[in-house]
């Protein structure tokens, strides 16, 4: 089953909105055929590991190893059930149930059903844990949200405003607080989650691209909370180089080319709505990356699964303070001289 999970990494990122899964079979105490899902609409991991399965023949008296139930539903590719029944296969580790109503159970049942013997919960934590994106959104109906930011030692997101705000802010250049190594990271971060969201002042001050540029895989939906339409055509995000989602009080304008736009009630708390939003949109996973007040709103709402949090090596002495939270550390190291700590909201 842990070659199950690391063969499923691969997917990370490439697989939305499917999950992540590996599959290994053994025959006579040896692997004798593996795969994964490699992308949505392509063939699932059980098709590839006994399509890599040299002898045919030997999978009668194999056991196949899986990390989510096998679909029992026609998709964008015949049910996987179906094809482990009808090859032979009559021993089937799996990891997890899969909690999509489509398969929940059903998998498991088609297989029984058909003399199988099944053993289910295998690792069942840990390959639970691994598809969070994937079970947060169907059990909770809404997209696995993370949260990232970078921070001085003194607590501070950003110095300072100039005086002449609304002249000067579009000229600022960035304030970087982490270093380069620590903001690839973040990039590849951006490969792994489905979207990406900031707010207006966030935009407003740094102008950003919210692309993966620096690190090699899929760049994510870009979401922006704009509640007046403040963010003019010249602005990166609204570039319409990829798929980039405003979220608006105003009368919706009608999509343009990679923009969409959604209408929020400002008079209620956003942060639900953004979940419904992205939920019917089919987001599994979100990176929100600023700034304080949409980070805070986030928290306060306490609608977040997980914070990534830089503490850079310089100080502000004044300016716009971090984020206030509160989690279970899962994670602290160095990355030269930046801290990162990562956050579980329990």
């Amino acid at each position: 089953m842990q070659r199950c999970l690391a063969l499923a990494k691969n997917g990370l990122g490439k697989t939305y909105p499917n999950p992540m899964v590996g599959s290994v079979i053994v025959h006579d105490g040896k692997i004798i055929g593996e795969g994964w899902h490699q992308k949505a609409g392509e063939p699932h991991a059980e098709v590839n590991a006994i399509n890599s399965v040299k002898d045919k023949k030997h999978l009668s008296k194999s056991t196949i190893y899986v990390n989510l139930e096998p679909c029992s539903h026609y998709g964008k590719t015949p049910p996987c059930a179906n094809l482990i029944v009808d090859m032979g296969i009559k021993n089937v580790v799996i990891g997890s149930l899969d909690y999509n109503n489509e398969v929940h159970g059903k998998g498991i049942l088609h297989l029984q059903k058909n003399g199988c013997n099944v053993i289910v919960g295998v690792l069942e934590d840990e390959c639970k844990d691994f598809n969070k994106r994937f079970f947060t959104f169907h059990q909770k109906k809404r997209p696995y949200v993370v949260l990232k930011w970078a921070e001085t030692k003194d607590g501070y997101i950003f110095p300072n405003e100039p005086e002449n705000k609304e002249k000067e802010l579009k000229n600022l250049k960035p304030i970087w607080i982490s270093n380069s190594y620590s903001l690839q990271l973040v990039h590849k971060w951006r490969t792994e989650e489905q979207a990406i969201l900031v707010g207006t002042n966030t935009v407003l001050k740094d102008n950003p691209r919210l692309n993966a540029r620096d690190f090699n895989g899929n760049s994510p939906f870009r979401v922006v909370i704009d509640r007046e339409l403040k963010i003019s055509n010249d602005y990166n995000l609204l570039d319409k180089s990829s798929v980039t989602l405003i979220l608006t009080e105003k009368q919706i304008s009608p999509n343009k080319e990679n923009l969409l736009y959604r209408k929020l009630d400002f008079s209620k708390s956003i942060v639900p709505q953004i979940c419904d939003v992205l939920y019917r949109e089919n987001v599994q996973s979100i990176l929100i990356e600023g700034g304080a007040q949409t980070l805070q709103s986030f928290i306060n709402e306490n609608l977040w699964d997980e914070a990534r949090i830089f503490i850079g090596n310089l100080n502000f002495e004044k300016g716009l303070p971090a984020p206030t939270i509160k989690g279970k550390i899962i994670l602290e190291k160095n990355i030269l001289q930046d801290t990162l700590t990562i956050l579980r909201n329990d």
